[in-house]
């Protein structure tokens, strides 16, 4: 299954990775590393993730489990959508 990465979601991946990059010294590329291997994974198996409970909409997320970011994702007409990429420690969870 196709996967794609809205606006919003993009933004978001490039403001992390520049961070990254400019603050993990040792592992500069992990973030965008584990994010391309999770876009792949998705691909192979779109029922990866959990159920994440948002109003009426049919939301899953995926942890990213070394860099500690979310995965946001919905799909939408054989496809899975990225609506957003959410730090696992911020306590809450993004506006969707």
């Amino acid at each position: 299954m196709k996967v794609e990465l809205s606006a919003e979601a993009h933004a978001q991946v490039e403001k992390i990775d520049a961070w990254w990059r400019k603050n993990r010294l040792v592992a500069p590329e992990m973030f965008i590393t584990e994010l391309g291997n999770a876009l792949t994974a998705l691909e192979e198996m779109p029922t990866l993730g959990t159920r994440y409970v948002v109003g009426t909409k049919n939301v899953r997320r995926m942890l990213l489990r070394r860099t500690r970011y979310h995965l946001y994702f919905i799909e939408q007409k054989e496809r899975l959508f990225t609506v957003a990429v959410w730090s696992a420690y911020r306590g809450r969870g993004p506006k969707l």
